[in-house]
């Protein structure tokens, strides 16, 4: 929040080094000012499981990382946003038009075996334009996010690993920096 980030994520997938409990998600949460966008992370959880974190954890968006399907997204009535691996752009397309309930579509870097969160930019010219928000993810640091803004004029980017000190610990200089960067390349787009 100090650092001027307009969302917060809270990664909710057990198997994932920047997991989160929802106790301590919740203390968090609390404290959060208003304006401030609070994000559950979730991949391929159980219906019954993501409805006992939203009772437990103030959130205002969901995020899907996993192989949900457009139904799963919409049944818990919440704001959601779907993540897709970029392999190609007619598949990115494709699967996004999936997804036309979806307040935006974040397109990650393409990992085997992983959802996300692997440091790795992907090609960003393989972006189509998805007639929806695009939220730009993948390897994203403070170097590297006014170019990727540059090249795909994106409705908001997603960070994490990028602003780590170490695997699940945030360095506040290092989101600074980040938030930096990409409001100066807010600034030289809208010039």
């Amino acid at each position: 929040m100090a650092s001027g980030a307009d969302a917060l994520g809270f990664n909710f997938y057990k198997r994932s080094a920047r997991y989160i409990s929802p106790e301590k998600a919740a203390e968090i949460c609390a404290k959060v000012p208003a304006f401030v966008t609070t994000v559950g992370l979730f991949v391929n959880e159980p219906l019954v499981d993501v409805n006992r974190i939203l009772r437990e954890v103030r959130l205002g968006l969901l995020q899907f990382h996993g192989d949900e399907t457009p139904e799963y997204c919409e049944s818990l009535g919440y704001p959601y946003m779907k993540a897709l691996r970029a392999t190609r752009g007619d598949q990115i397309k494709e699967e996004a038009q999936s997804f036309e309930s979806s307040q935006g579509i974040l397109v990650d870097t393409a990992t085997d075996g992983q959802f996300g969160g692997t440091g790795k930019t992907f090609d960003w010219s393989l972006l189509p334009d998805l007639g929806q928000p695009l939220v730009l993810a993948g390897g994203l640091v403070a170097a590297n996010v006014g170019a990727a803004i540059a090249a795909t004029h994106p409705y908001a980017v997603d960070v994490s690993g990028g602003v780590e000190r170490s695997k699940g610990v945030k360095d506040m200089a290092e989101m600074k920096k980040f938030v930096e960067a990409v409001r100066a390349a807010d600034r030289s787009s809208n010039e």
